[in-house]
């Protein structure tokens, strides 16, 4: 009996096993498609590269036409200059009063 419970624990733990390693396996660093490495290789790069929330390789016309768009998006949606439009609003909701209804005496 005590071997049965054994030998059955051995196969659950090799089939357990067996799934984690499937599992595991495309977390290597190594990829099997050279497709899949040269992306995974890009990543990593890109990743160094950025920084801070920066564009990465970018250059003063990208910068200026970044800004032209922010500009004109900013007076489309009637900005006074000074908000900043890359925030989400806050919204204020006054209380309303309501006058109480009352009831006639019947």
């Amino acid at each position: 009996m005590l071997s049965q419970t054994i030998l059955t624990g051995v196969r659950v733990l090799r089939t357990e096993a067996r799934r984690n390693f499937g599992l595991a396996a495309p977390a290597l660093n190594k990829a099997s498609d050279p497709i899949q490495q040269l992306f995974l290789d890009k990543v990593r790069e890109y990743k160094q590269k950025s920084s801070g929330g920066k564009l990465v390789d970018s250059n003063p016309d990208i910068e200026r036409e970044i800004k032209t768009e922010l500009d004109r998006v900013a007076k489309q949606f009637g900005s006074d200059g000074k908000t900043d439009m890359l925030k989400f609003p806050e919204f204020k909701f006054p209380e309303v009063k309501v006058d109480p209804i009352t009831q006639s005496a019947n």
